[in-house]
């Protein structure tokens, strides 16, 4: 995740018109309203989402063009292959924003492929190579437990459980490669655009499926550090207030209005639900920690302090059950 300094602006108005209910035996009684239904607590197990993150981290950092990060990339297509997903492995050179060409695989995951009715869920799998916010060792990777492991870690459990509920809607997860290889702020050299973000910009141009399309998206970034919470992005309500509003709702029927804030926020870099969203039209959102004392996100942030010793179940637990009850309610 990039660090930008630009707002998106919104500006539209929304009208809801409605049909008065009818009146009942004659008399001037209305109907009340339905509430809208509570969402169900799903079965998620914060241990096992847990356990994926640390085998993630245990393998080092995943750097593009690095063995831990091929030796990576194998176990999470063959894990997500174990939960009945079908697996594509989309594998593509793709350059760097200083000119190091990469071997880049985007693992996709498709559960149901036949059906037309469909739900994204993705994730970057990939770590910073180098640790640029940090004041020491600023030029080696970092583990990235939380930036990379932490949103794949908890799709891989929402898998498992898809495996179990068979859900009736269709559901994809892509864990996209080369996302967090883009060009350090504050260099000698002027900005380049487009050097995040690497393996989404690639889907997008070349989806792995012809005429693809889902329903919505969400994506999962950043979403395992202890007290973490997660406001309503502005490039989120821009592409899709609707599915913010949803999932922000579950999130407090389900008890983890902690996590989830009822707060909009500026937008503060180039993240992989842009492309989804500007490339393939697919209305998707970010669910990422933001951290109100930094105006971004937590202070580990591509920092060597993004270790396990950050990671929270109870933050893993919000994020897995609001974003998997919020799947399975779609087959209702």
């Amino acid at each position: 995740m990039n660090k930008l300094g630009f707002i998106a602006i919104l500006c539209a108005v929304l009208w809801a018109c409605g049909e008065k209910p009818k009146a009942i035996n004659n008399t001037t009684s209305e109907k009340e309203a339905p509430k809208p239904a509570r969402v169900e607590r799903p079965n998620f197990d914060a241990d096992s989402a847990y356990a994926f993150i640390e085998k993630q981290v245990n393998f080092g950092p995943r750097v593009p063009n690095t063995e831990s990060h091929r030796k990576t990339g194998k176990y999470l297509a063959n894990k997500l292959g174990s939960y009945g997903f079908n697996i594509i492995e989309q594998k593509a050179k793709v350059t760097a924003f200083n000119g190091v060409s990469l071997d880049m695989t985007n693992i996709i995951g498709e559960y149901l492929p036949e059906k037309n009715n469909r739900v994204l869920l993705f994730a970057h799998w990939d770590t910073r190579p180098f640790a640029d916010q940090d004041t020491k060792d600023k030029n080696k990777p970092i583990d990235g437990a939380n930036d990379g492991a932490s949103g794949v870690g908890v799709l891989l459990e929402i898998a498992r459980q898809i495996q179990i509920e068979q859900p009736s809607i269709g559901v994809d997860i892509i864990f996209f490669d080369a996302e967090d290889y883009g060009q350090p702020s504050g260099g000698m050299t002027p900005p380049k655009p487009g050097t995040w973000c690497l393996g989404s910009q690639y889907w997008g141009a070349n989806p792995h499926k012809a005429n693809y399309s889902a329903n919505y998206g969400i994506l999962l970034d950043m979403v395992g550090a202890k007290d973490a919470f997660f406001t309503k992005e502005s490039i989120s309500m821009y592409y899709a207030p609707h599915i913010v509003n949803k999932v922000w709702k579950n999130a407090r029927d389900l008890g983890h209005g902690k996590h989830f804030v009822f707060q909009e926020t500026q937008h503060v870099g180039d993240d992989d639900h842009v492309y989804v969203n500007k490339l393939m039209k697919i209305p998707s959102i970010d669910i990422i920690q933001y951290d109100p004392s930094t105006g971004a996100f937590g202070k580990h942030w591509h920092t060597h302090d993004d270790n396990m010793s950050i990671i929270d179940k109870s933050t893993i637990r919000a994020v897995g059950e609001t974003v998997l009850a919020t799947v399975l309610a779609e087959s209702k």
